[in-house]
């Protein structure tokens, strides 16, 4: 019977052909939803591991979570120095690490921080942060560039680069008086911090000291995420957020309760991973819609297959009449129908997995330049094999409609050999 439905398929090629690509595309379609959001998930899990806590100012979780870690959006408020300096003298607190953003270069976010961002920040599973080239900064007026970074700008150890103000690629004014002697490039790690420069907090105490008054007033109004800072070791300036490892992991819920509810300046202490799990429930509405949409688009492609094969079952009475006529009842002549549809679908299942890898492979490398995303090729996973199954029964149900219908015309047509 398989052969059969093949050679039958092949005598209809054309059409069999545009059934399967059609059917293909909804399958990449639908199978491409699972798998963004799949990596969109792991590498958000990748991001940050190891921190604790992420405190800053008051706002909400999400919001904080994803200015301080994945430089997206802005904080609207700043984190004082005192505060910051009570909160890295708490007991509990094993390591803190200050960060202050709102700068930029050609587009890519400037972090200040102090050294102890390289020896404290791990990503993935507790992966620390390396050097491709060059070496950390020791002093202030010198940057280390995440690996993006140095791609995109063409910096390379020994260039010089200009910060300015604003970000997200809006510069408000240039600090050409304080050129930054680029000392390290970091490795490739496929989280925001490829698309980061990192320089030292001292290295903005410099610029904005230097600034006068009414450049002061005016950076004072584009951002909050760093004033002017006038000594490096008491800055009087705030900054964006800090990131906080603990002696013990079972404290980071009482700690972050402590921190929200304290007296004084009004702060936020987020769990980095809770705080990912609550991003995923408020984008789940925006997923099913997206499942939803996919299914649609393949339920579609199952209608064109069925259409077609209705429309076929006319031209393809001679085709039934001989097979009637050597023999063949009514339920092979259903089974060839039901063999046809579903090898159909299943050849157009597997042309859309082949499809979603062809686009991923050749598309890889711009969704990371352009988002920081790595989409890291992988077998399929089990809600991606659930989905081919799902079109494949689809398939086959959609299938039985043709299949019926030729049954009942093979029954009314009397063609039997008579003796």
């Amino acid at each position: 019977m398989l052969k059969l439905a093949i050679k039958s398929l092949a005598n209809r090629k054309t059409s069999a052909l545009l059934t399967v690509i059609a059917i293909a595309v909804s399958v990449a379609l639908l199978l491409a939803v699972e798998r963004v959001k799949e990596q969109v998930q792991a590498n958000f899990a990748n991001t940050v591991s190891g921190t604790d806590l992420i405190v800053g100012p008051r706002s909400g979780d999400v919001q904080l979570l994803l200015a301080s870690v994945f430089h997206i959006g802005a904080l609207n408020n700043s984190m004082s120095w005192q505060s910051y300096e009570r909160l890295s003298q708490n007991r509990q607190v094993e390591w803190s690490v200050p960060i202050s953003l709102g700068d930029s270069v050609s587009g890519m976010p400037v972090v200040a921080t102090t050294a102890g961002y390289f020896q404290h920040f791990k990503y993935a599973n507790q992966q620390p942060l390396k050097l491709q080239h060059g070496e950390w900064f020791n002093h202030s007026e010198q940057a280390v560039l995440g690996a993006d970074a140095a791609e995109k700008l063409d910096f390379r150890v020994g260039d010089q680069l200009i910060i300015a103000h604003g970000t997200g690629g809006i510069s408000f004014s240039q600090h050409s008086g304080h050129p930054i002697d680029v000392v390290g490039v970091l490795k490739r790690t496929g989280t925001p911090v490829d698309q980061s420069i990192y320089v030292d907090l001292k290295t903005l105490e410099d610029i904005h000291g230097g600034e006068t008054a009414s450049e002061a007033e005016e950076h004072a109004h584009e951002h909050t995420g760093h004033d002017e800072h006038a000594d490096h070791h008491h800055p009087t300036s705030a900054i964006s957020a800090a990131l906080v490892g603990l002696k013990s992991r079972q404290m980071a819920l009482f700690m972050q309760r402590d921190i929200n509810t304290a007296d004084g300046e009004p702060l936020t202490a987020l769990m980095p991973g809770q705080t990912l799990q609550q991003l995923w429930k408020t984008l789940r509405v925006f997923e099913q819609a997206l499942n939803g949409i996919s299914a649609i688009v393949v339920i579609i492609g199952l209608l064109g297959m069925l259409t077609i094969l209705l429309a076929s079952l006319r031209e393809r009475s001679r085709e039934m009449a001989v097979l009637r006529a050597v023999g063949a009842g009514p339920g092979t002549l259903f089974t060839l129908l039901v063999t046809e549809a579903v090898l159909l679908t299943i050849i157009a299942t597997a042309s859309g997995l082949a499809l979603l890898y062809i686009l991923q492979i050749s598309l890889a490398g711009v969704i990371q330049q352009q988002t920081g995303l790595l989409f890291a090729l992988q077998w399929p996973t089990a809600a991606e094999w659930w989905r081919m199954l799902f079109v494949v029964v689809a398939g086959f149900l959609m299938s039985l409609v043709p299949a019926w219908r030729a049954y009942r015309q093979s029954l009314a047509d009397g063609l039997t050999v008579k003796v």
